[in-house]
């Protein structure tokens, strides 16, 4: 009788430690100079304050739009980590909401969002997963601010979202470290506006989340 031959087994490749190291520093440093410096700071910038070769950077991403997806998909999820965190709380629905807030804001996605909208492919399959778990996130805060009567009936996750994004966007290219200090101050005042009972009547309607993305 002949030996049965065990099947060969795969060997799946996975990144090194290093490179996901890498990977990470090369997306952090490109967030900042985006914020700092606009859409169109020098790759090799982006490498030199990654501590990176420009090769590690064009091994990672073959382009400019291929990196600048790469971090707006990487602060939105970091932004859904924050409305998870917000979801975890178990005291005050709208403390949490006005956590969440504040935690978006510091995540600066609105400095990028003049290249987004002019670079790449709005509907790259990471780019639609990332925008729409952070949306059914955001809405289950606010949903939750609202059943507990703290959040006013009359806004949409669009408005808490496109006035975080307005009261903390520098544009970029100032000196925008130095309005920082202001952004949590009138982000507390638009948070308490949001307040349940409403002292006033909003005009016109809640902005939906498809209206958020048509911005």
């Amino acid at each position: 009788m002949s030996a049965v031959t065990a099947p060969a087994v795969r060997k799946v490749s996975r990144p090194r430690a290093d490179a996901l190291r890498n990977r990470e520093r090369i997306v952090t440093a490109a967030r900042e100079m985006f914020v700092e410096h606009g859409p169109d700071v020098p790759l090799d910038e982006i490498a030199r304050r990654a501590g990176v070769g420009n090769a590690t950077v064009y091994r990672n991403f073959p382009d400019r739009d291929a990196l600048v997806r790469e971090v707006v998909c990487s602060v939105m999820d970091r932004t859904a980590e924050a409305a998870e965190l917000a979801l975890a709380e178990t005291g005050d629905a709208f403390t949490a909401l006005e956590h969440f807030v504040h935690a978006a804001a510091d995540e600066r996605i609105s400095a990028l969002c003049p290249m987004v909208s002019s670079t790449f492919d709005q509907h790259h399959p990471d780019l639609e997963a990332s925008r729409e778990r952070v949306e059914r996130l955001i809405e289950e805060v606010m949903g939750r601010a609202k059943a507990a009567g703290q959040l006013r009936p009359d806004v949409g996750v669009g408005d808490v979202m496109i006035a975080a994004a307005q009261l903390s966007r520098p544009p970029a290219g100032t000196d925008c470290l130095r309005g920082d200090r202001f952004v949590h101050r009138h982000l507390q005042l638009f948070l308490d506006g949001l307040r349940a009972p409403a002292r006033s009547a909003l005009p016109g309607a809640a902005v939906s989340i498809k209206e958020l993305r048509d911005y």
